[in-house]
């Protein structure tokens, strides 16, 4: 017999770095959950431990084809997220972006599910204003070599409030600033896990531009219970709302801090800055601590050390293999 209280919850792009960190909060929390994902970047290691739990379910789907299953809640989280991998095939991107949207909304209106798109603070492209709070509507190229990501994010986001406002769709959008921890891909290309692979195997550590350019860095169990209190709000607040840290650091400053904290011997190497590089990039968090009551706890000192340990653990356990 089914527990009444536990919901039925579908996680796309869940065997992804965020959606396995999902997973196992709403497993814990007691709740039914199907994780899909196409494993284009997610993996079957990131969920290994989730079949331990019996509610855990695994789908492999590609969201630009309709799914059909039976759910309270959807969390949208299908979509690669790093330049490497989203530039590899752009027009897939776009595709699982648009018409995911398109057919996770649907799968929502016809069951009566709650929905929330994991959005990004690539919407707000090269900023022209700092930090960015939900107001603002962004600077972005739409033709560039990022665009593939940042316009599909914008397009799924029009979709949503378009569902909503025309369907009375719930929805809940997200807007997503970096965020970093186990379960990374060591080879996204993204800067946290770039440096600390470089900085574990001595190797240089490559920095684009004069490394100035700034970021701001959320612990993903920051970020995941984030997701938890935003889907908790009542159906009235629909966001966007910003999660991410609010504490801003120049690309030199975390290089710098992971080769302290390795104790590694690489030194930095500087590239060309790449097309469209945001320069500067900070969440105003304040409708966030207002509206979830939701604020970072992991300073980054603290989650570059979880992180390190967790790539440590699988480079040697590569070496061995």
């Amino acid at each position: 017999m089914r527990d009444l209280l536990a919901k039925r919850i579908l996680v796309t792009g869940g065997a992804g770095f965020l959606g396995s960190h999902l997973c196992k909060a709403l497993l814990e929390q007691g709740h039914d959950v199907i994780c899909a994902d196409n494993l284009f970047t997610g993996a079957k290691d990131n969920i290994l431990s989730l079949y331990d739990y019996r509610r855990f379910e695994f789908l492999r789907h590609d969201v630009t084809f309709p799914l059909f299953v039976e759910v309270d809640e959807i969390y949208n989280l299908a979509c690669p997220a790093s330049p490497v991998h989203y530039q590899h095939d752009s027009v897939q991107t776009v595709k699982t972006s648009v018409q995911g949207a398109i057919n996770l909304l649907g799968l929502a209106k016809r069951v009566g599910a709650k929905i929330m798109q994991a959005s990004t603070s690539e919407v707000y492209g090269d900023p022209k204003q700092h930090p960015q709070n939900e107001a603002y509507w962004g600077h972005v190229n739409p033709i560039g070599l990022r665009s593939c990501y940042d316009e599909g994010k914008r397009c799924a986001e029009t979709l949503f409030f378009d569902y909503h406002r025309q369907s009375k769709v719930r929805i809940k959008v997200a807007r997503i600033f970096n965020t970093y921890g186990p379960n990374m891909h060591p080879n996204d290309g993204r800067v946290v896990s770039n440096f600390i692979v470089q900085a574990l195997n001595n190797e240089p550590i490559t920095i684009y531009g004069e490394g100035q350019q700034t970021r701001s860095f959320c612990y993903v169990s920051d970020l995941i219970q984030g997701f938890l209190s935003l889907m908790e709000t009542p159906d009235s607040f629909v966001g966007p709302v910003n999660l991410g840290n609010p504490g801003e650091f120049t690309i030199r400053q975390l290089a710098e801090e992971v080769i302290a904290l390795t104790g590694s011997r690489s030194e930095l190497v500087f590239r060309p800055l790449p097309s469209d590089d945001p320069v500067q990039r900070c969440p105003d968090i304040t409708l966030a601590r207002q509206a979830l009551n939701w604020q970072p706890t992991i300073q980054l000192r603290e989650g570059l050390m979880k992180t390190i340990a967790y790539f440590d653990h699988l480079l040697k356990a590569g070496r061995k293999a």
